[in-house]
């Protein structure tokens, strides 16, 4: 599979950032991608960096402008679309949800973020009620689609669900960087500790794993990019850079995780009867 991805700079202009995801999504499409991935929140700035109720006003809902701009893209272009939407659900409710786009421009499905940071510079639970859709893959034409948003990177349990209801790949868009409070070391350590957890869950679940994030500095942010597509046993297949934008094609073996798991039977030998214990917050 031709999977593309867009690393972006957003700027304040919402209309500016569309566009330029537009002609960036109809280029990949000419250079031959089948499934293009989006960032996290790509429409505007990453406005949690502060608490401002008049920042709910970026949120529309799910169809709506937006899901018809993306939509009539993917259907025009031939493509599936992961896209990222703050979505308006309803007075006093929103979602950061992710909407995937069949080729025939179609919503094929939508996952709501599930875990909610709550972090200086990403005060997200002001904004965001967590997702009540649960970990499910997205069915396309391309494959079943292991849809999951930025913070649910971190859990093991989520890349788990999706790889145990039949997802193909693992996909995360995603908007994360360094505190200018931290020194560059730290700065380092987290940015590798985020690349590092992502390919723990591709070798735990035999799985290709995309993650796609944002670029620049957006207020007290500077987003440290480095989207990546790595293969079921954690290889690195690409890896963007940390300052700049991308417009990348990875052509990735989707049989590869057959094989994969054939070495590595790790689903085979779970041990289901023992893990009960993991649905308690903390075992005394």
């Amino acid at each position: 599979m031709k999977i593309g991805f867009l690393q972006q700079h957003n700027v304040a202009s919402t209309l500016n950032n569309i566009e330029r995801l537009c002609d960036g999504i109809c280029d990949l499409a000419r250079r031959g991608a089948e499934l293009i991935i989006l960032q996290e929140l790509h429409n505007s700035l990453y406005f949690c960096q502060e608490e401002n109720v008049d920042l709910f006003d970026l949120a529309e809902p799910v169809p709506g402008p937006s899901t018809e701009v993306y939509g009539r893209l993917a259907q025009q272009l031939g493509i599936v679309l992961v896209t990222s939407l703050f979505e308006r659900r309803a007075t006093g409710l929103y979602h950061n949800t992710a909407v995937v786009f069949e080729k025939d421009g179609t919503i094929a499905g939508k996952y709501r973020k599930m875990h909610i940071p709550d972090d200086p510079g990403y005060y997200e639970k002001f904004y965001f009620t967590p997702g009540d859709l649960g970990f499910h893959p997205i069915q396309t034409s391309l494959g079943r689609l292991g849809v999951l948003v930025c913070w649910d990177q971190w859990y093991p349990e989520a890349a788990r669900l999706m790889a145990l209801q039949g997802a193909e790949i693992l996909i995360y868009p995603t908007a994360i960087g360094y505190d200018a409070n931290d020194t560059a070391d730290e700065q380092q350590r987290q940015r590798m500790a985020w690349q590092t957890v992502m390919r723990g869950h591709a070798v735990a679940n035999g799985l290709p794993v995309v993650a796609v994030n944002r670029v620049g500095f957006e207020g007290d942010v500077q987003f440290w990019g480095t989207s990546f597509v790595c293969g079921p046993q954690g290889e690195i297949h690409y890896e963007a850079s940390t300052d700049d934008e991308e417009s990348i094609i990875v052509d990735l073996d989707m049989q590869r995780s057959e094989q994969v798991r054939r070495w590595w039977p790790f689903l085979r030998d779970r041990r289901i009867d023992a893990y009960g214990d993991i649905t308690r917050r903390f075992i005394d």
